[in-house]
């Protein structure tokens, strides 16, 4: 979705934005595997947080984690519905209008499927996932051929940063939603076998395969086209870069990985959000009801209503950019916070402390880390910031009003 988007914003220097989400991306998820590897629960960040910092802040980090993966959510599933709209195109049977109703629709279909088992989840995000990698790797080294003159045509020169250091800085913000990917799977960190080497491989390699796929993505597409002629294809800029290489069927099945990358996404984040839901409920941050688990499938069903039904309310905005932005802010503080956990915990150790992972370097690496997180925040734009920053008083105010006395097991 990102890549027409980005280079109309910072140009060639796109391929530089996602790198800085993935430098911040992996400053985060080091210290987070270390945390999970510690407390494998259910929950990931708001776990981690509330255990180190007390209930205030792991209301906060819960109700904005919910929040923040609900914004997700819709994001992926608004891209869906446009991915979608463009195969229908592609066939010529334009449908322009059927963007939003294809992103409910299939909003529905993913919650549904969640509660009818996480294995059911798993199964389609591995299909999906092992598919999707193997179009994009077999397009990017065409196209990055292409973009070193070893193959095509070679391609115009281009200013690498044409619009200065600040709009790479705006950007970098702005598709750090492309990196959530990897916190998701602290969510799920309770159901995941042998966690003390699956989770930190999970994350650390997610961020690490994924960064190296999205600069690569950049350089090829701006290769094909120059930034200015790649902003104006929106959100299915992809699409014409694989046109260009491999003519209508490359384009065909483009939008096809298009698609699979959007239902991994949306499938993953609503997953994770029932997660977030389960875990603050079960602590009583929230109701306890909305942590009970259908008898039959062994899923927190109401904590996925509880995400599924916010997500179609905010797939009717459908405002990609604002929804990515307002689940990058409230991401990015609860990651700030994730590396602030680890320095206090590291501090002052509680007996159950012992991780499995340990993050070298003593304290840099999560001081950098907290620092790039909130850092990065001041670059977005004031709406998406004023929209984080209300649901996140709005979790203060929920907290003195309902969770105020609540004791956490193991807090400190």
């Amino acid at each position: 979705v990102f890549p027409g988007i980005a280079a109309g914003e910072a140009g060639r220097a796109a391929a530089a934005s996602f790198g800085i989400g993935a430098v911040i991306a992996l400053l985060v998820a080091l210290p987070a595997s270390e945390l999970a590897t510690a407390m494998p629960r259910s929950g990931g960040g708001y776990y981690f947080i509330s255990r180190a910092m007390g209930t205030l802040f792991g209301a906060v980090v819960g109700l904005s984690l919910w929040f923040g993966l609900v914004f997700a959510s819709a994001f992926y599933l608004v891209g869906f519905g446009e991915y979608a709209v463009a195969v229908l195109a592609e066939i010529g049977a334009p449908r322009p209008g059927l963007i939003v109703p294809l992103a409910l629709v299939f909003g529905v279909a993913f919650t549904v499927l969640n509660v009818t088992g996480t294995e059911n989840a798993a199964a389609l995000q591995n299909y999906v996932v092992a598919l999707l990698l193997g179009i994009l790797v077999t397009f990017l080294l065409y196209g990055g051929a292409d973009a070193l003159g070893l193959v095509g045509e070679p391609s115009a020169p281009e200013e690498f940063a044409p619009f200065g250091l600040a709009p790479v800085l705006t950007t970098a913000a702005l598709v750090f939603t492309s990196y959530l990917g990897f916190a998701q799977v602290a969510t799920v960190a309770g159901e995941i076998k042998d966690p003390g080497r699956n989770l930190p491989l999970a994350m650390v390699g997610s961020v690490l395969i994924v960064g190296v796929m999205y600069v690569a993505t950049i350089f090829v597409a701006t290769s094909a086209f120059g930034s200015g002629r790649l902003a104006t294809f929106g959100e299915t800029a992809m699409v014409e870069v694989a046109r260009y290489f491999f003519g209508r069927p490359g384009a065909v099945v483009i939008l096809l990985a298009g698609l699979l990358a959007t239902v991994s996404s949306a499938n993953a984040s609503i997953l994770s959000t029932s997660r977030a839901v389960y875990a603050t409920s079960r602590d009583a941050i929230l109701p306890q009801w909305a942590s009970r688990v259908n008898l039959r499938y062994g899923t927190p069903h109401v904590a996925l209503g509880m995400a599924g039904g916010p997500i179609l309310v905010l797939i009717a905005v459908g405002e990609v950019e604002l929804l990515a932005e307002v689940a990058s802010f409230l991401h990015l503080v609860m990651y700030g916070l994730i590396c602030v956990a680890l320095i206090l915990l590291r501090r002052n150790p509680p007996a159950w402390y012992d991780p499995d992972f340990v993050v070298p370097g003593g304290p840099v690496i999560p001081l950098v880390g907290a620092v790039a997180s909130f850092g990065l925040i001041v670059f977005m734009q004031p709406l998406s910031q004023l929209v984080g920053a209300a649901l996140m008083l709005g979790a203060v105010v929920w907290y003195f009003y309902y969770a105020r006395d609540v004791t956490l097991k193991g807090a400190l």
